[in-house]
């Protein structure tokens, strides 16, 4: 059977969309108070979409974690640096 192509801006999108989820989600945890609309089911939403995002770059496997590394070098934030090391190859 012959493998799916890769569609690198679907893929892009969601390494952009993770590094973007993760950042709302690390804000919670040190600033809760800031937003206090984001109850217990928010927070377990927001994680799905990160899950799904992340997913969607691990299905892509060798492609996904070189867009991750591709947007990582193009944005070098804490999110993007956290969907790099959640999609990096085993050790």
């Amino acid at each position: 059977m012959m493998a799916a192509p890769i569609l690198r801006e679907i893929v892009r999108q969601h390494a952009e969309m993770a590094a973007f989820l993760w950042t709302i989600y690390d804000h919670h945890l040190l600033h809760p108070e800031e937003n206090p609309e984001m109850d217990e089911v928010r927070l377990a939403r927001l994680i799905e979409r990160l899950e799904a995002h992340l997913d969607g770059l691990r299905v892509a496997g060798d492609q996904g974690r070189k867009i991750a590394q591709e947007r990582f070098e193009e944005f070098s934030e804490a999110g993007e640096l956290f969907v790099l090391r959640m999609v990096a190859a085993p050790k």
